[in-house]
């Protein structure tokens, strides 16, 4: 096989034992191949962060739900956020204990309320209504909510979730208001949450986020936890020497910010941070394969198997990711030139890199996309009615493990009422 183009992938040893040749022939494309020691380097990364004894990282699972992936992330001692009563499931069947779970609800029904309720994890709330919804339903019971700080960051608006333009959390106004309805119903509030946004690679939104939810937090005498939340970018232009982001700048300064208001507090409580891109982006290599190649009005189209139901980050939020070429031969690419990736899918936006300057790529080649881990099985579809691709681990001592099996025609209609 010729590495035509992996500078990461070869530096990294990513494919262990085996190659993408090899995983391709056993397992098919498009494959998600994920490499265990990456994804336990960045849980240790992170568990490092701050110099503070009651310090938690919670994975945030919306980030990839592969259940052997979470065993994994729980055996580094991470605990475990949940979106959804689907998220909550996951993680218990995972291992986790109720109390390491925090489910952290958005517009829920009283059933998805009481699901959680019932299971023992804990809860946070994100409108004063759903406060009141919660209260009704549990009164006297734990609660937290998720603070709007004012301060949102994100590598995209659709991904911003603090702020004076997002649907989430209470904002600092609305306290009061809070306060009434944790008396009316007897709750006894155990902490308050935030997360200001996904893939921020400067610390100071961070930072000012962190400044006015603790500026809250004092206002509440018994707290149990505050939660910072994720947000932690990577580096996705690998390729270019983007550099990372600095965590021992921003863990020396949040200590300093911790320490502090614990002082004043007068009470080590629990603080806590819920990464998921952090944790899994960078364990991932999405692999494919090139089809077709053709020119229409002077574009270079390279056509794979890699369409937007496998992969939809570059469609929804222009996203990039680094482009890695494989050959199954010896023959060289003599230039580079601009060219568009695009997948199988019936939509002109299915590209998964747009007017990319890459060595020449041949038919029958494979592509790596790399940093494919976080929001990309996860947000995975059967549109086209293609099937969803198989996931592989390639474990600590560097074999393949098939983690996930590839969907089948079966899969498709296994719902329908025939």
């Amino acid at each position: 096989m010729n590495y035509i183009y992996s500078k990461v992938s070869s530096e990294k040893k990513f494919f262990g034992k085996t190659d993408p040749f090899q995983l391709i022939e056993k397992y098919g494309t498009p494959l998600y191949t994920y490499n265990e020691n990456i994804l336990r380097l960045r849980c240790r990364d992170l568990k490092g962060l701050i110099s503070y004894s009651n310090f938690t990282v919670n994975y945030s699972l919306k980030a990839n739900s592969n259940l052997e992936l979470i065993k994994i992330v729980r055996s580094e001692g991470l605990r475990a956020d949940a979106m959804s009563p689907g998220e909550i499931y996951l993680n218990r069947m995972a291992g986790y204990k109720p109390e390491e779970i925090l489910y952290i609800s958005n517009n829920v029904s009283e059933d998805e309320f009481s699901y959680a309720i019932n299971e023992g994890v804990k809860i946070s709330v994100d409108s004063v209504s759903q406060l009141t919804m919660f209260g009704k339903l549990n009164p006297g019971g734990k609660v937290s909510f998720r603070l709007n700080p004012g301060v949102g960051a994100g590598h995209h608006e659709k991904v911003t979730t603090a702020g004076q333009k997002t649907k989430f959390g209470i904002e600092m106004s609305s306290i009061p208001e809070v306060k009434k309805i944790i008396e009316k119903y007897n709750l006894r509030l155990i902490g308050i949450n935030q997360h200001i946004g996904s893939l921020f690679m400067d610390s100071e939104a961070y930072l000012k986020s962190t400044g006015n939810i603790l500026s809250i937090a004092r206002q509440f005498d018994d707290l149990e936890f505050v939660d910072l939340g994720g947000g932690f970018g990577i580096p996705y232009n690998k390729q270019s020497d983007q550099p990372r982001l600095d965590l021992k700048d921003l863990g020396g300064k949040l200590t300093k910010v911790i320490n502090s208001w614990v002082k004043e507090y007068g009470k080590d409580i629990e603080f806590k941070i819920e990464p998921g891109r952090y944790i899994v982006a960078e364990s991932s290599i999405l692999l494919g394969k090139v089809n077709a190649i053709k020119t229409n009005y002077n574009i270079k189209y390279i056509g794979t198997d890699l369409g937007f139901n496998v992969l939809i980050r570059p469609v929804m939020y222009d996203s990039h990711h680094d482009i890695e070429i494989y050959r199954g031969n010896d023959i060289p690419s003599l230039k580079e030139e601009n060219v568009n990736i695009v997948g199988n899918i019936c939509e002109t936006g299915d590209i998964i890199a747009k007017d990319r300057k890459l060595p020449e790529i041949l038919e029958n080649d494979i592509l790596g996309v790399l940093d494919s881990g976080a929001y990309g099985y996860s947000m995975s579809s059967n549109y086209n009615s293609r099937l969803r691709p198989a996931e592989v681990l390639i474990q600590a001592d560097g074999n393949p493990r098939l983690i996930r099996r590839r969907d089948t025609f079966d899969d498709l209609v296994k719902n329908f009422m025939l």
